[in-house]
């Protein structure tokens, strides 16, 4: 009987022990947001109005003026997309 009185003793008292008190901390977690730029609108390039038949020499005029085209349309995207960030 006196070994079972201190080991029910140290038994009771880790009962009464309280675990710890929860932290709380706050964590800021980025959310999106709608991107409201407006979409260019794709121009309409000299390529496809060229004729069937069209010689050389005005296929290569109207893919120059493409290229030139497209590098302004790629623009107008790049600056709506950089308004997005």
């Amino acid at each position: 009987m006196k070994m079972l009185l201190p080991l029910l003793i140290v038994l009771l008292a880790g009962c009464v022990t309280l675990p710890p008190a929860p932290v709380v901390t706050e964590v800021d977690i980025p959310i999106g947001e709608k991107c409201e730029a407006p979409v260019p609108k794709q121009p309409s390039f000299a390529v496809d109005a060229l004729p069937i038949g069209a010689d050389i020499y005005a296929q290569t005029k109207a893919l120059r003026a493409e290229r030139q085209q497209r590098k302004g349309y790629e623009h107008e995207l790049e600056a709506a997309v950089k308004a997005c960030r």
